[in-house]
């Protein structure tokens, strides 16, 4: 397996740009989380600007993008969010409201949001709670899970009420440049990757990181879903791209060399799969495996992160006959494995 290509081995300076393409800027701001940056994109298109992905909704974000967006006078014409979790999505009405951009992003993403946003049914914390109790999540870090509300409005301070509607194979021109949509399963709705061709250049979101393996996890909304299926598959997909084309993540260095990562992620996931089977020879709950897949301390905001994707593993090998799911006397949700 090859390794991957880092053309860029330097990163933006906070305030400022990189160019990594023609008319393709790269811009890097801090995270209040163990994941302590994204990566953000700034297009040039003509007369204006097109902004991919937006920012956590904070103050030092705000600080971050007011310098770049200052220092050329081009408005910021479009605002394409590849998806809604905080750090995608956070500052998109604010961006929309200084110049008077429109917001593009798919049908999935915006109404996940606003789930989230307005605590509806299935993507409020108490079911999240709820989901993560019956999958064996013990009682400390449940509570610590409900005591902290909402975290999602702290990172998206206003939801946008309005929006143009991305789908696959859309194509959008920016810069005089085709670039192709290309919607992704699993680690969100429908998350939206762009696609150049010309410039050969695939802006992956957090579908496809370089260093990190991308969040899967199951909403208490669609609690037998199988999203680490999805997100497989979707990534497969990615691998028709030409291998040399240049990827520009959320998160980490841009990056080369699809197939080669598709390939580590898919082997990754296949080792937590096997790890998973080698307990389950008596039936366990999510909850008991958290350690078997993140043998680490793990604060608040990443056991949210932990019992998803345990959850999304367990119901993987659910659906490929390999567990069986069980409710005991108890209201726990347990998998053990056929033989």
């Amino acid at each position: 397996m090859s390794v991957l290509h880092y053309p860029f081995p330097d990163l933006p300076a906070e305030g400022q740009t990189l160019e990594v393409a023609p008319g393709v800027h790269w811009v890097r701001m801090a995270l209040p989380f163990a994941l302590d940056h994204i990566n953000l994109w700034l297009l040039d298109d003509g007369d204006e600007r097109v902004i991919v992905d937006c920012g956590y909704g904070s103050d030092s974000s705000r600080a971050g993008w007011t310098p770049i967006l200052d220092a050329r006078p081009q408005p910021v014409g479009r605002i394409i969010v590849t998806h809604h979790h905080p750090d995608h999505l956070g500052l998109a009405t604010w961006l929309a409201a200084r110049d008077g951009a429109s917001l593009h992003m798919t049908l999935g993403e915006y109404l996940a949001g606003h789930a989230i946003w307005h605590q509806l049914p299935g993507y409020a914390v108490p079911d999240m709670v709820a989901q993560f109790r019956a999958h064996g999540l013990d009682t400390a870090r449940a509570d610590a899970l409900a005591a902290r509300g909402n975290a999602y409005r702290r990172g998206v301070p206003e939801m946008p009420s309005r929006y143009h509607r991305l789908r696959n194979d859309d194509t959008l021109s920016i810069g005089g440049r085709s670039w192709r949509v290309i919607i992704g399963y699993g680690h969100a709705p429908e998350h939206a990757s762009l696609y150049c061709a010309e410039l050969g250049l695939l802006i992956s979101g957090d579908m496809l990181l370089p260093r990190i393996s991308t969040n899967v996890s199951v909403y208490a909304a669609t609690p037998h879903d199988d999203a680490l299926g999805y997100f497989l598959d979707s990534i497969r997909e990615l691998c028709n791209l030409p291998d040399d084309t240049l990827v520009l993540p959320s998160h980490g260095k841009p990056f080369k060399g699809i197939r080669s990562r598709v390939e580590q992620l898919v082997a990754h996931h296949r080792e937590r799969c096997d790890a998973l089977l080698a307990e389950c020879s008596a039936a366990k709950a999510a909850g008991e495996l958290l350690a078997t897949l993140f043998p680490r301390e793990l604060d608040t905001h990443q056991v949210m992160f932990a019992m998803g994707e345990a959850i999304a593993h367990l119901n993987h090998l659910e659906k490929r006959s390999a567990l069986r799911r069980e409710v005991g006397a108890d209201g726990l949700t347990r998998f053990v494995k056929i033989n």
